[in-house]
């Protein structure tokens, strides 16, 4: 049986999947039940000075029958007291002493800090993570954000709790930057044992027509809020990868972002998370959901041969590549099952309308007529768009074609005039 103990930045758990810092980690009840329930970590919600909140704080978008595929909030940190907090993580941490505590943490002075770092270790913390991404709310007050979009405040911060923190420290970085990379490395230069992404992405989830005032509505008015939930998966695979590709970030990652079942984590750690922590879809569906995924990350590391998850992570990392060095004489073409084919004819349609004209009703032939299409193979340039649509699993496949050019990217092309196949559908 694979082992699923992890070791992120020197902070352990009984598994990878950790409650992100949010609702569901907001007590020890709720983090002492999570446990119970499977859960192999738990990071605090992020204390600080108890502030505020309004009234109503969610929002989200449902689509096409599915509901809240991207979920916001404008709820800021906790606004319990320190008091309360502290003691129920000491609870916590001493009847559950193999599990992970980290404490999210964010506060303004150089002496907050110091001083809560030192309060948050005292009750038993594994770990802390500095919320440096929070994108509403505190960063008007210079907290969250407001310090992880500059680096060098980033850097200044990350070492003066690194200097007063006698446990591992992760780095929380914010989305709503053009480039994580120099944010990652700032965290790095501070002294971070880790660091944890994506926070959430600044957004305004709807507008009320009717009111005219966006949502989630506070009287008459609204502001700009966290955007989260699945729909923010690809985005949070692209920062994580943009740092694990990089020879200069060398520094374990919690990966979060989107992840609602054990294949958004197993892809999360393919990319170089060390563990993984959820949020919105325990909001949505309650703690019960890690059962699946233990059960689901256990069967895939058997399956593929994986006995720790340290041979798992980071293992796409060395696939991710600039679009330069792709491959472009390598070539595909579409195909369809016409046994599987139930002739709804939506690739014909998507292909026509969305993409290259190369799929075509069929044509009667000998009086029998058949609504499986037709795939223009000289025409056909394997975009996957016929297959993305096609609602039968495996009617359509993309296969490989041997068309007698050698491997050759836009890189070579340019630099050692490598010859490229001749195009297709550029009609």
């Amino acid at each position: 049986m694979p082992d699923l103990t992890t070791n992120c930045a020197g902070i352990r758990s009984p598994n990878p999947f950790w409650l992100a810092s949010a609702p569901p980690a907001n007590s020890g009840g709720q983090v002492q039940r999570a446990f119970d329930a499977g859960w192999g970590g738990a990071v605090w919600k992020t204390l600080g000075q108890p502030i505020q909140n309004v009234s109503s704080r969610f929002g989200a978008i449902n689509y096409s029958g599915t509901r809240a595929i991207g979920f916001n909030n404008i709820e800021l940190i906790t606004d319990r007291s320190l008091e309360v907090n502290f003691r129920e993580i000491y609870e916590t941490k001493k009847k559950f002493p193999k599990h992970a505590v980290v404490v999210s943490l964010m506060v303004e002075t150089q002496e907050e800090w110091k001083d809560i770092i030192k309060r948050s270790i005292d009750a038993g913390a594994d770990g802390l993570e500095l919320n440096f991404g929070c994108p509403h709310g505190m960063c008007e007050r210079g907290m969250g954000s407001a310090v992880g979009q500059e680096p060098l405040v980033n850097e200044r911060i990350t070492s003066w709790a690194v200097e007063y923190s006698t446990v591992p420290v992760l780095v929380k970085l914010t989305p709503n930057v053009s480039d994580v990379l120099p944010h990652g490395l700032a965290a790095q230069k501070g002294g971070a044992h880790g660091v944890s992404l994506i926070n959430t992405i600044k957004s305004i989830i709807a507008v009320d027509i009717d009111r005219f005032v966006p949502e989630p509505r506070v009287g008459s008015l609204s502001t700009n809020g966290g955007y989260c939930g699945a729909a923010v998966k690809p985005i949070a695979l692209h920062m994580l990868a943009r740092l694990t590709r990089s020879g200069e970030f060398k520094i374990p990652v919690s990966g979060i972002g989107g992840i609602t079942n054990w294949r958004d984590a197993v892809e999360f750690m393919l990319l170089g998370a060390s563990s993984v922590q959820v949020c919105t879809e325990v909001m949505l569906k309650g703690y019960r959901i890690v059962e699946d995924m233990i059960e689901g990350l256990d069967e895939y590391m058997a399956s593929h041969g994986f006995d720790t998850l340290d041979q798992l992570v980071g293992k796409a990392v060395p696939a991710f590549s600039e679009w330069g060095d792709l491959d472009l004489n390598y070539e595909t073409i579409a195909k369809i099952d016409a046994k599987k084919c139930i002739g709804c004819q939506l690739c014909v349609v998507a292909c026509h309308d969305g993409a290259h004209q190369c799929i075509h009703q069929s044509k009667e032939t000998n009086g029998d007529a058949t609504r499986v299409p037709v795939i223009d193979e000289s025409e056909c340039v394997g975009c996957n768009l016929c297959k993305i649509v096609c609602p039968v699993p495996d009617c359509i496949s993309m296969v490989p074609v041997d068309n007698g050019f050698a491997p050759a990217t836009w890189n070579q092309h340019v630099t050692e005039g490598l010859p490229l196949r001749p195009k297709k559908g550029a009609h």
